[in-house]
């Protein structure tokens, strides 16, 4: 059996779907958020192109999800990409020739699939590859998916369970698959959890030959959970789809504290997608459509700010082709992609009157971050030496790229901002 966390170790980074196209994204669009991950991105570390929900569907169209529809699926129960919006799976070849694509551009590719097995192959008892059982016979009927029709859960102690998720594994490998985003799984406001399903997910991809980074949806997952999670998963959710409005940023503080102790090599406890630049062209979800992010610049910085010193995985949720300069620069910016990277045990060092301080540490500097949650401009002051970092001789402003004392902080902050402040020799 692999150690699974030789993979992610350091938290993944690229682009997925839901954002812009909810369910119904198509193989063109895909291909060009790929073309230009690999020419403006990839050198800062994007590098996984994920395809969300709905990808078997033939007649998905935005982010509501049509009851009971008509899936693609092959003769092993397991679901495939619907021809008509993915043409180069046509013929059986599935999504090897979209993944050979992305990986030609030297990126990874990734997939979404939902919890369970399809409910069309229950009701027409299809078969498990490598198994003399059926679908039927490992069905749990009564373990659904409260906000999707699509699958019933698996019964875990039939025989047959492992060999179909183990069929699973082998079929998205043999896809090139370096990404599985499994839904309807991390937290369940029905049954309290399917940590029998991890499991079993977990052990198919260890005693498979492929190297798929394990990502489970959606959140918010339990506290409770988070020794099984770091032993099972490489990210899991910490909240419900996280949108462009500022109580969901601003509620996520609170979760970042409580998940810190859990961030590790390996294991990224995950703050959602990036809401930023043009979202919503065929997603009607988070109270609103086709539109540029309501997020305020000032409101981008704090969330990139957060996402990177807590070392969130970092997918961004846009259509990347019409992307405006100062969202490029933010996802490119230099010191946040190194605070993502290198820095280690973050940690929130004060909270008071919505003034909230973290910090992160590197081998030869530390960030200090400075967020304002009010709702108006705040001045702020705070002795570094409460930090105890009084031995670095250089105080670096990151945004507004000047320099300050090294001992003290002493600014004024806008509403919803942050000052990163980089401490080094």
């Amino acid at each position: 059996m692999k150690y699974f966390r030789s993979l992610a170790q350091t938290p993944p980074k690229g682009w997925n779907s839901w954002d812009c196209y909810g369910a119904s994204v198509t193989e063109e669009e895909v291909k060009q958020n790929a073309i230009y991950m690999k020419d403006n991105l990839n050198d800062a570390g994007y590098e996984y192109v994920v395809v969300d929900i709905q990808w078997y569907e033939p007649t998905a169209n935005s982010s509501m999800y049509h009851a009971y529809a008509d899936l693609e699926m092959d003769e092993f129960s397991r679901l495939i990409p619907a021809a008509n919006r993915f043409p180069s799976a046509a013929n059986g070849a599935g999504f090897k020739p979209l993944g050979d694509f992305i990986h030609s551009l030297g990126l990874k590719f990734g997939i979404h699939y939902m919890r369970g097995i399809p409910r069309q192959a229950v009701h027409n008892n299809t078969s498990i590859l490598g198994s003399d059982h059926t679908a039927r016979d490992i069905a749990k009927p009564n373990s659904i998916c409260p906000w999707n029709t699509d699958m019933y859960g698996v019964d875990t102690s039939k025989p047959g369970a492992k060999d179909y998720y183990r069929s699973l594994i082998d079929l998205f490998g043999s896809w090139g698959v370096d990404f599985l985003k499994v839904d309807d799984i991390a937290d369940s406001k029905l049954y309290g959890g399917h940590l029998d399903e991890i499991t079993m997910l977990r052990e198919a991809i260890d005693e498979s030959r492929y190297d798929i980074v394990l990502s489970l949806s959606p959140g918010p997952a339990s506290l409770e959970h988070g020794a099984f999670l770091q032993k099972n998963a490489n990210m899991w959710r910490l909240t419900d789809d996280y949108w462009d409005n500022w109580h969901q940023l601003y509620d996520m503080f609170d979760r970042c504290q409580k998940w810190a102790p859990f961030v590790r090599k390996g294991n990224w406890p995950d703050c959602d997608m990036l809401p930023m630049g043009h979202i919503g062209i065929r997603s009607v979800d988070g109270g609103g459509s086709n539109r540029t992010s309501r997020f305020t610049l000032a409101e981008q910085r704090t969330m990139m700010t957060l996402w990177s010193l807590f070392k969130s995985p970092l997918f961004f949720g846009g259509e990347m082709t019409d992307m405006d300069s100062a969202t490029l620069n933010l996802l490119k910016n230099k010191t946040l992609i190194e605070m993502h990277r290198n820095g280690e045990n973050p940690e929130q060092v004060m909270r008071q009157n919505d003034i909230v301080i973290w910090k992160s540490k590197a081998k030869d500097k530390t960030w200090i971050a400075v967020f304002n949650l009010n709702d108006s401009d705040k001045k702020v002051q705070y002795s570094l030496n409460k930090l105890n970092e009084t031995t670095y001789k250089k105080a670096k402003d990151i945004f507004n790229k000047e320099y300050l004392e090294a001992e003290d902080i002493h600014f004024a902050i806008q509403k919803h901002d942050v000052k990163l402040i980089e401490l080094s020799n």
